[in-house]
């Protein structure tokens, strides 16, 4: 394949957010390595949806299978990127679980903690290192406006406490800090590195608790009383990688309607 269009590896980009993400950098003008752990149907329907968008016939939408909460399977996915597409100019780093069961913190077990940790916080950080580490041997010439470039998504709940869900919560704020370290080692190599830290969003993950949302959003918990979607994350990773950001490496991008706005 030409190397003269960007490639972005999306981690969980086979629904969800990270569906949304993909389309978004489909219209960015770049191919996607659309990463899934195990519907490969639903991956194949996310490149659909990004073929719609694409805006160049050397755009390249291809389902990658992984499950980044093993480091063999880690390493296996940027091989099969590379393989595939010939680079990577960015990482998003999306791909996240919540608990099996939402139990009160008294009755989280170790292998729902190990499960979450292992998804959430192990499997990005130890991604990017490879995806880092590709960078810095290859000297490939970046393609993308800002140049290579690594987002983490990561959640509001890295901060704000959900008691029936407390392997989530520390992965997140485990996420939020693998960022700012990222940033803060790429910097002197002119990787930018970002957190986007979305609120209550309208995916699978939110669908066992969807009505106590929507009676929460009428009584003012979200200011913009309305559930985050998946495009609402996919326009700031697409402004990130159209270069839009040059200057804001390590940033917290919160995309929450207001709902991590202190209030009285």
């Amino acid at each position: 394949m030409a190397n003269n269009t960007p490639v972005v590896l999306i981690t969980g980009a086979s629904r969800g957010l990270g569906r949304g993400i993909a389309e978004r950098a489909a219209e960015a003008a770049c191919s996607v390595g659309i990463n899934y752990s195990a519907n490969r149907k639903a991956a194949e329907e996310t490149a659909a949806l990004c073929r719609k968008r694409a805006v160049s016939p050397d755009q390249q939408f291809l389902p990658l299978q992984a499950d980044v909460g093993r480091s063999d399977q880690r390493t296996s996915l940027v091989e099969d990127c590379l393989k595939a597409f010939g680079r990577i100019d960015a990482l998003v780093n999306n791909a996240g679980v919540g608990p099996e069961r939402r139990v009160d913190l008294m009755e989280m077990s170790e292998e729902s903690y190990t499960r979450v940790m292992n998804t959430n916080l192990a499997g990005a950080h130890f991604l990017t290192q490879r995806v880092a580490q590709y960078w810095l041997e290859s000297k490939q010439k970046p393609l993308l406006p800002g140049g290579n470039a690594v987002i983490f998504v990561g959640s509001v709940s890295a901060e704000m406490a959900s008691l029936n869900r407390g392997e989530y919560c520390i992965s997140k704020a485990g996420l939020a800090m693998a960022a700012k370290l990222w940033a803060a080692r790429l910097a002197d190599e002119g990787i930018p590195v970002y957190e986007i830290r979305p609120g209550i969003m309208a995916t699978e993950m939110t669908q066992s608790v969807k009505e106590k949302y929507e009676a929460s959003f009428a009584g003012g918990l979200v200011p913009q009383k309305r559930w985050g979607t998946a495009d609402d994350v996919g326009l700031a990773v697409k402004a990130i990688l159209q270069g839009y950001f040059p200057f804001s490496t390590g940033s917290v991008m919160t995309i929450d309607g207001g709902l991590t706005i202190p209030r009285l």
